[in-house]
Parts: structure tokens; sequence; C-alpha cells
């Protein structure tokens, strides 16, 4: 077993910790007209906006704000309008992942010389340029702070599709944790949870040649329940907060992911969940991923093996343990407050499953997994077995 080929890029500056905020300006050229990007009421409320416009006093600055938290295409639109018309210099996503996904969907749009901007996730057609962007992330969990990608929702069509590409990199990140301590406990959990089920998309697979990653990717699962058990204690530990932030950021930067086998069918599962019913991101990933995992026992047996003796300090055989770690790992998704069953959603999972499987059917997505052995028949079989 050998390690696969990798070829790896991340361009983006990490500008982390207390007070940050203020070198904002320092990273912008001069001059330059500036988009600032964000969602509701939430960074008025906590002190960001005031610290991000008085970091940006110097510059012509366009508000828009209204980005949802499952960034929807139409929004988008609007924000495209104001950034041809009024030429745009830069975009500054004030936000969480939500923000920053619909501030590079804006950035590439805007660009974008083909007919509707939707063929990026839609057709994957190529971003041959983007307007710069930075970002302030005051909602750890996606990780799109370091990574070139981003999730779009159409409501008309009610899709959830990807895009990615280099040209949409931030140019900067500006971490401070303090402005996560004033986070609702759901946002929290779902921060925490999306991380965790990244990792796992990453780490659950099949055993490679890469003792390097599998630790990273160990080392961030046990930083994340030891933080989400001081955060649930005391919401203001910085220190927690911290923890969290970064292992957001290391997650999806890539790094965790080289040269081993991915999964990301639980994720892809997921956004349809989300087009359909409207489900936070990491709703989603807590009631599939036991169930992707139950499924793909024997083929993931080994890994799941492995953290569960190493994550969780299990022991047993392989089998046993492999077992349990998906019934701790669940157990964990319910201790930082996220149900785990599409009935808490009053969810149909028949309805659910047969809308999903025809979904990916006429897509022609016949073979999900790292083993390429989820059909849309055995995803079906998957969310129902999640009622």
């Amino acid at each position: 077993m050998y390690m696969n080929n990798f070829e790896f890029y991340n361009p983006v500056r990490i500008i982390f910790g207390r007070g940050s905020i203020a070198r904002l300006s320092s990273q912008i050229p001069a001059s330059s007209k500036v988009l600032m990007v964000y969602g509701g009421g939430s960074i008025k409320k906590n002190g960001v906006y005031e610290q991000v416009k008085d970091a940006l006093k110097d510059y012509e600055v366009i508000e828009f704000s209204g980005i949802e938290p499952n960034p929807k295409y139409e929004t988008c639109m609007d924000a495209i309008a104001i950034c041809r018309d009024q030429q745009v210099d830069y975009i500054v996503s004030v936000g969480g992942g939500s923000v920053l996904d619909a501030s590079k969907f804006i950035a590439a749009g805007s660009k974008y010389a083909g007919d509707d901007p939707w063929d990026l996730p839609a057709k994957g057609a190529e971003v041959k340029d983007a307007i710069p962007l930075g970002c302030v992330m005051t909602l750890p969990a996606t990780g799109s702070e370091m990574n070139a990608g981003a999730v779009i929702s159409r409501v008309s069509t009610s899709e959830k599709l990807y895009f990615g590409s280099d040209k949409v990199y931030p140019r900067f990140s500006i971490l401070d944790p303090s402005t996560t301590f004033s986070l609702p406990p759901r946002q929290t959990a779902n921060g925490i949870v999306d991380v965790f089920v990244h990792v796992l998309e990453q780490y659950a697979t099949f055993p490679g040649q890469a003792p390097l990653q599998d630790r990273f990717a160990e080392s961030i699962m046990l930083t994340l329940v030891e933080a989400a058990a001081k955060i649930a204690e005391n919401p203001e530990d910085y220190d927690a907060r911290a923890d969290v932030m970064w292992c957001a950021t290391q997650a999806l930067n890539g790094n965790i992911g080289l040269g081993v086998p991915q999964d990301w069918s639980t994720h892809n599962i997921g956004h349809e969940l989300t087009a359909f019913y409207g489900l936070d991101h990491a709703q989603t990933l807590a009631v599939l991923w036991p169930g992707v995992a139950r499924f793909n026992l024997t083929n993931k047996q080994e890994k799941l093996a492995q953290m569960g003796r190493r994550v969780w300090g299990l022991s047993g055989s392989d089998e046993q343990v492999a077992d349990a770690c998906i019934d701790r790992t669940e157990e964990f998704f319910a201790q930082v407050g996220m149900a785990t069953k599409l009935s808490a959603y009053q969810v149909d999972a028949v309805e659910a499953g047969a809308k999903i499987r025809e979904r990916f059917t006429q897509r022609g997505v016949m073979a999900q997994g790292e083993r390429g052995n989820l059909t849309p028949e055995i995803v079906e079989q998957i969310i129902v077995a999640r009622a």
C-alpha cells in the first residue's frame, strides 16, 4: 500500500487571534471599492460590524446583507448585479462559511462571461477570473476560509451544488475566536459536527500508507471532543473557542486528505436533504454519517477500529471496536446537542429516500463513496434506516 500521489497548493494568509480584525485594512489595496457581504444582524449585536467598518473607514464600502444559512443563488445574483454595475474591486466576507461560500460565488459569478453563473456549479464551467476576496470568519465550521470550494443552493430547482476554483481562494482570512463567544448553542453544535464529519469523510475510509495524515485527523477529533466539553461549561472560554476555530480550518484546508482515499457521500446526500427539506447542513451530517458508516461497516472496519481505539479509547476485536465507534460517534453528536434521526426534524424518511434516489438517478450519480458502492438504491435504504 502506497500513499496516493498528490499536488497541494494553498495560498491563503491566516491572521489569527484577538484584535485581528483591526488588521483588515492592511490586506486590501488602497483605493479599492469594497463590497462587504454579511448575513443577518448577528455581527451588529456582537460588535464585529463596528470593528469591520472602522477597519474599512478609508475605503468606499458597499454593504450587501441578507445571505442565508444555506446561501441562495437568487440572493447572490443580486450581489453580482451590484458588483458589475458598481465595478467592485474587492469583496470582504463577514460571517460564517455560508457568507464566505456566497462571496466566492459572487466573486466568480461577477466575472463570468457566460449566460448564467449557475453554470459554475451546475455544469462545472471554468472559473477564468474572479474578484479578489478576503474574509472575517465568525462561525467556524466549513473550513471555507482556507479552501477554494463553495456550496450554493437554488430555490427554483431545489438544488444544492458545489463548485471550486483556485481563483476563489481567499487572499486572507481573519480568525478572532472571541467573535464566536455569542454564538447560540445551535450554531456552536452545527460547527462542531460539521468539522468532525469533515474529518470523518477523509479519515474513515480504508487504510492507506499515510500515518501522519491519520494522526493529524485523530488529533483534530480529539481536540474537538475536549473543546466541546469546555464550551458547554463556559461559552466564553477563549482557548476552547480558538481550538474549535483552528480545527475547522485544518479539517478542510487540504492537509488531512493528502494522498488518502476520501468518501464525501454523507455530504452529497446531506446536500439533497437540505435542498428538499431545509435542514441545517450539520443536521444532515449528524443524521446520515452513522447510517453510511453502518452500511459500510465491513469496508470501513479497519479505520473505524483504529479511530475507536485512538479517539474513543475503546477495546476489543476490530469488529467490536468498529461497531462501537459508530455508536460512540453518534452519542457525541447527541452530546453537543444534535439530533441524529430524521423524525426529530419531522422529515418522512421514506419520502426523502425516494426523492433523493430519483434525484441521483436523474443526474447519473450511480456510485458514491470511497468504494463506489453507494448506488441510488442503497442511498435510499440508508435514508429510510435513519427514520
